[in-house]
């Protein structure tokens, strides 16, 4: 490739690491004989990568950082890391500390420990802010962070590395709480130095997490551990509260806790690969595991959630994820329901909040409000293969979705009562692999492939002939409007992207060439008051072209793997699913 598309594809790696950074760094590099990047990378999914090699603002530099706390030192943030760094033939067990305003390291590595790091937190003793690391050689250490010394010695007792490190107040008493391989947790009074009792028993293998809470006005302990179940203990009488909390089917390795509405709640992840939130009150799971995509993004469409603008994307795995535009985030729970691939997604208000209407391969086409994350009652069927492509439209004052199936039908729904209107739309010789929905002349209707056909949705007849014949396989439909012309933008299987006049039934011009595989997707939208056209395809490229000139709007962007799914947000960022990932662009 040439040095333009390696600058680009380094800083999507870049941002898909999760470092934002780093990839405005890349894009900002000029090269020779190319022109300035014109777009830049903002975020993007790194679900193919593992967890242990996405950044750490502050990482330790040549080996694992295993664990992070964070802390307030002459009242600056400051973060605390703990590791087994190779060094040489050997290796460095050490605990750091990090400035998190400069992102620098604050003097040297504390050392002390023989054993690789494991845990680390941080308390307030006698007014003195302090560090505490749980390591492979069984003990647990003490740090002044302000002169940066140990404290006394090793906190001793488990025979097991010690796995995880928690603080908490009890009687007024700072206190630690430590779970170790050896099946036990062990509170500590960090005034004396001394241990708090007999240690606590209960789990049956290692203790990998704890955490501390308060729940009914008592300081409590959440342990979760390699036998699957989470624990909650009373620290003043160092009991165990209730059953344990199980679901999980394999060993619980992080804790949090929180309040959610009040009620404290503990947050697990597991060796599952989920993510579980626990009631700590009433000792139940809330709601569903957590979890993200786990195949390809087949569809993504944009919308706003209580004022946040949000990506909607559908996939092999069979949910939807919501995620937070501005920073990445997934915002809630998965949306399942879909008992198969989800194919293609488009959004519409309904009763003053955003739904996402989707289809399936099941055959199955699902209204989701955004805002409960709660399927709209029951999902509309007819389809005897799987939904390809959704649209709405408006037809005589109600909401409608127009949907398209391997089936070879079209189907007209309406939204509000959530049944079809009619009878299917047919003639289509091949499945239906795109929908979009246009006003001609007054008239609304629908625009389909795999050939294009033109649909009155008010008369449920088809408009003369199809566009296109069947051999040409449209991949992908939208529609624009031009000076004041409607026009159809088709995407096929082989490469080209077709502009089309819905009035006269014409092709407009020559087609638009450049892709050198199937064009997946297509997408329409104004900026800086140019009709534009954006198409993605099997030869990992998206295009941006100019609808009134009929040219390629710069560079085509490259991405690693096929692009399935475009969007463009009012603001002009482009969204981009790839493969297993989700990113977004903006031009610079």
């Amino acid at each position: 490739m040439t040095a333009g598309v390696r600058r680009q594809l380094l800083a999507l790696d870049a941002a898909r690491y999760g470092d934002r950074e780093l990839s405005a760094r890349i894009t900002a590099v000029p090269v020779e004989g190319e022109p300035a990047a014109p777009w830049g990378v903002e975020w993007a999914t790194g679900s193919q990568l593992d967890r242990s090699v996405r950044r750490i603002p502050t990482p330790h530099s040549t080996d694992a950082l295993l664990a992070v706390a964070t802390a307030v030192l002459d009242g600056r943030p400051v973060a605390v890391t703990g590791s087994s760094m190779a060094v040489g033939g050997g290796s460095e067990r050490t605990v750091r500390v990090w400035d998190l305003t400069t992102d620098q390291q604050i003097g040297e590595p504390l050392t002390g420990h023989t054993g690789e790091v494991c845990a680390v937190a941080a308390a307030v003793v006698d007014g003195r802010p302090v560090a505490l690391s749980g390591s492979g050689d069984r003990t647990v250490r003490v740090w002044d962070l302000a002169t940066r010394e140990q404290i006394g010695e090793p906190l001793t007792g488990h025979t097991a590395a010690v796995a995880a490190v928690a603080t908490a107040v009890v009687d007024g008493r700072p206190v630690a709480v430590t779970g170790s391989g050896d099946r036990t947790v062990r509170v500590w009074d960090l005034t004396t130095r001394e241990q708090i009792g007999e240690p606590l028993i209960g789990h049956t293998h290692g203790v990998c997490a704890v955490a501390t809470a308060v729940l009914d006005g008592r300081p409590v302990g959440v342990t979760g551990g390699h036998d699957k179940t989470v624990r909650v203990w009373d620290l003043t009488t160092r009991e165990q509260i209730g059953e344990p909390l199980t679901g999980h089917t394999a060993a619980v390795r992080a804790l949090a806790t929180g309040v959610v509405d009040g009620r404290p709640v503990a947050v697990t992840a597991s060796e599952d690969e989920t993510v579980r939130v626990w009631d700590l009150t009433t000792g139940r799971q809330i709601g569903r595991p957590l979890t993200g995509h786990d195949g390809w993004v087949l569809s993504v469409v944009t919308t706003t959630i209580e004022g946040r603008p949000c990506i909607v994307s559908g996939g092999e795995d069979w949910t939807l994820q919501v995620w937070d535009l501005a920073t990445g985030e997934q915002v809630g729970e998965p949306v399942n329901g879909h008992t198969d691939k989800v194919r293609a997604m488009t959004t519409a208000v309904l009763d003053g909040r955003p739904h996402v209407i989707a289809g399936s391969q099941d055959g199955m086409v699902r209204v989701w409000d955004l805002t409960t994350a709660g399927q709209v009652g029951e999902p509309p069927t007819g389809h005897t293969g799987e939904v390809n492509a959704v649209a709405t439209a408006v037809l005589d004052g109600r909401p409608l979705a127009v949907t398209g199936g391997a089936d070879g039908t079209v189907r007209v729904w309406d939204l509000t009562a959530g049944r079809q209107i009619g009878q299917p739309l047919t003639g289509q010789d091949d499945w239906v692999s795109a929908v979009a929905t246009a006003v001609v002349d007054g008239c609304p209707v629908a625009v389909t492939g795999s050939n294009v056909r033109v649909w009155d949705l008010s008369t449920r007849e088809q408009i003369g002939e199809p566009l296109t014949s069947d051999e040409e396989g449209v991949q992908a439909v939208a529609v624009a409007v031009v000076e004041g012309r409607t026009l159809a933008v088709s995407g096929g299987a082989d490469g080209t992207v077709w502009v089309w006049d819905l009035a006269t039934r014409e092709q407009i011009g020559q087609p638009l060439t450049g892709h050198t595989d199937e064009v997946n997707a297509v997408t329409t939208a104004v900026v800086d008051g140019r009709p534009l056209a954006v198409t993605g395809g099997d030869d990992g490229t998206v295009r941006v072209w100019d609808l009134t000139a009929g040219d390629q709007v710069g560079p085509e962007l490259v991405f690693p793997l096929p692009v399935c799914a475009v969007a463009v947000v009012p603001d002009g960022r482009l969204v981009v699913g790839f493969g297993w990932e989700v990113a977004v662009l903006a031009r610079r």
